[in-house]
């Protein structure tokens, strides 16, 4: 029987509790398993903590280039590589793309489609503010050069990751993207992720993975040319790596485990809840968590996740997840609810009850919200449109879910003619003087003292 976290927010001990579920969500950065203390210890020669390994890693790529990267390739994916071997021919795209299923590949372009009309749809566009006096102010956007995205293939493929990485990219208009794989199975050996390469146009595959590849893509490498912005998931070592090399490049965020919490009332199907959490568990690490203030539905669902756990492929981690990242949780009203939501700022918030609509407008926190019985989170991670790309460990009190705009940089032009530079002088000569800046308002007061010449 599954023996998952329940809190009644009526008892005392209830803050503790949630308190003790919101700080597993945040991954620390020093935590690691017994194997991978062992494995530390067998590549550096000491036990350093997660974020010392990256450092270091880090650090030897940058100083060593490519040797580094296939050095930490041998010794921590158990792949020798040699130089010419880390880049994805176009032969080898080509023929993946040749094999690959025909309805897979119908698959991949109905999705492209409907995520390049969605991040099109929301693209930022220039704004012109124009004066009479023939000044004007504008804002414009313009799109990123080149994009590294980091591709998972530990223990699954994810195709799904190119689509809502590589689409909002181009949408964007970026004209340069390059992928990062694990040399595995289920990284850049995977046909089915090479043949969405090759059908999105990306040309640039590589075989690495974890901290090495982020930083060969931060820094760049012999063949492989550094990038603006790194995008995309990956284990704790990615995630470190993204955090040290940001501002060296721009990233998207720091991921933790995948999470969603269901708000459910009376009027819920406990088998659907119980799918929606199962569906995020078994990315083992993944958060699940139900909120309630229908007490007979906590243990209807409970019992829901035994029946359909017995029948799961990956049964044992999803369990495991459950047990370590998941809860029911009791609440007094569905405006508790709310609040304990923007609380836990979760990725996947799936308001399944019929009071969706009244709960949405005091949301404030989430990822992405999934409304209704028929808006499940894998439509999100598949198809819909916005990216899976989500806000994790309750950063999304401040963070955005990764969007075509992200891909974008502006500035600002600033044209004034001889009226406008006076129309706003005054202004600037206060400022100045206030601030101590005799060059700032010379430089205006020469302009005025010359007459400057319209436009």
């Amino acid at each position: 029987m599954l023996s998952i976290t329940r809190i009644d927010t009526r008892n005392p001990d209830a803050a503790a509790a949630i308190a003790a579920l919101r700080a597993k969500l945040a991954p620390e950065g020093n935590v690691v398993s017994e194997a991978g203390r062992q494995k530390t210890i067998e590549v550096f020669g000491e036990p350093l903590t997660p974020v010392q390994v990256v450092e270091r890693i880090c650090l030897e790529v940058r100083e060593q280039g490519v040797d580094a990267v296939l050095r930490y390739t041998a010794a921590l994916d158990g792949k020798q590589l040699t130089a010419d071997q880390l880049r994805v021919s176009a032969d080898e795209l080509a023929a993946a793309h040749a094999a690959a299923e025909p309805g897979f590949l119908e698959t991949v372009r109905r999705v492209r489609q409907r995520v390049l009309h969605f991040q099109q749809a929301i693209l930022h566009s220039d704004v012109n503010v124009n004066f009479d006096h023939g000044s004007y102010l504008r804002q414009r956007y313009l799109p990123l050069r080149r994009v590294g995205i980091c591709v998972p293939g530990g223990a699954a493929a994810y195709p799904s990751t190119v689509l809502m990485t590589a689409v909002p990219a181009q949408a964007a208009g970026v004209a340069e993207l390059a992928v990062v794989a694990p040399p595995t199975p289920f990284g850049s050996y995977n046909q089915d992720l090479l043949a969405t390469c090759h059908e999105l146009g990306i040309t640039e595959v590589y075989r690495a993975g974890g901290a090495q590849a982020v930083a060969a893509l931060a820094y760049g490498v012999e063949g492989l040319p550094a990038v603006d912005k790194i995008v995309g998931p990956g284990n704790l070592f990615v995630a470190l790596a993204k955090k040290h090399v940001f501002g060296t490049v721009d990233i998207d965020s720091i991921a933790g485990p995948s999470e969603v919490i269901v708000i459910a009332d009376e009027y819920t199907r406990a088998d659907f809840t119980a799918a929606d959490l199962i569906a995020q568990a078994e990315h083992a690490p993944g958060s699940a968590v139900l909120i309630t203030w229908h007490e007979p539905l906590i243990r209807e669902v409970a019992a829901e996740l035994d029946k359909q756990l017995a029948t799961l492929q990956r049964s044992e981690v999803t369990r495991q997840s459950l047990e370590a990242f998941g809860a029911l949780i009791l609440v007094r009203n569905a405006e508790e609810a709310a609040e304990l939501a923007n609380e836990l700022a979760t990725e996947h918030l799936h308001l399944s009850g019929a009071l969706s609509q009244n709960l949405l407008a005091k949301i404030r926190c989430a990822g992405a919200i999934f409304m209704g019985p028929n808006s499940p989170v894998p439509v999100g991670d598949y198809a819909a449109g916005p990216s899976h790309v989500l806000p994790t460990g309750a950063t999304a009190r401040w963070a955005s879910g990764l969007s075509s705009n992200d891909f974008l940089r502006s500035n600002s032009v600033i044209h004034l003619t001889e009226h406008g530079l006076a129309e706003i002088a005054d202004d600037i000569l206060t400022l100045a003087d206030k601030e101590g800046l005799t060059g700032h308002a010379a430089a205006v007061k020469l302009r005025l003292e010359a007459g400057g010449r319209e436009e």
